[in-house]
């Protein structure tokens, strides 16, 4: 069995980009996005430190930072699931910084499939990071990878306030005018508590209702 990750708050990196990043976010996000970002990339790291992987900490920084981006307002679009529309945002914003290459496509897929378990572990340390982060702070998974003391540390600089409720709120904030972007995500298990009058789409049901004979 594994021993539990131990390690202290894992230091932002001291760049530019970094700053520029945290800069944008504080100034857009609420305070339950914003510190649930910042313990994004807390965990991350130090579930990454627990898997032994190398990765890029500015580009995991900037995943973590911009995966919820788009739930805020004038950064969400009317048609594109929010998870894009971060992905859209980050890449515009690393682009202005003059990121190039695959960079570009590492953060937007970490942005991107940051909702779509099965995959992301499949792909590059800060695609799986990613992930990993959102998995941990949000869903409860591989609690006991990090130690209490290790937990206390971040949830010390990074505040976790009633955030189980409110999270799920302000992911329906942020989607609930664009309902038919849920289809075949968790997301639909979000508006099919909190958008009165949604009925989720059936997978099956379309596939029988299509245009084909057979």
């Amino acid at each position: 069995m594994t021993a539990p990750v131990t390690a202290s708050v894992p230091a932002i990196p001291d760049s530019a980009i970094a700053r520029d990043a945290t800069d944008l976010i504080r100034s857009v996000e609420s305070d339950l996005l914003y510190f649930h970002s910042l313990r994004v990339y807390s965990w991350a790291a130090l579930r990454g430190a627990l898997r032994g992987l190398r990765y890029d900490p500015e580009l995991l920084y900037v995943g973590a930072m911009f995966h919820d981006i788009g739930l805020v307002e004038g950064h969400r679009s009317a048609h594109d699931r929010f998870e894009v529309d971060g992905a859209n945002a980050a890449r515009d914003f690393l682009r202005a910084h003059g990121i190039t290459g695959d960079a570009l496509r590492v953060v937007w897929d970490a942005i991107a499939l940051h909702t779509t378990p099965g995959i992301p572990e499949h792909k590059e340390p800060e695609v799986a990071l990613v992930t990993a982060g959102v998995e941990y702070d949000v869903l409860g998974f591989g609690f006991d990878e990090i130690s209490p003391d290790g937990r206390d540390a971040v949830l010390a600089a990074y505040p976790r306030i009633d955030f189980k409720e409110s999270i799920i709120q302000a992911f329906a904030d942020g989607f609930a005018h664009k309902p038919a972007t849920t289809f075949g995500t968790v997301n639909a298990d979000v508006l099919a508590e909190k958008l009165p009058g949604y009925e989720r789409p059936n997978f099956c049901a379309i596939i029988r209702a299509s245009k084909h004979r057979t």
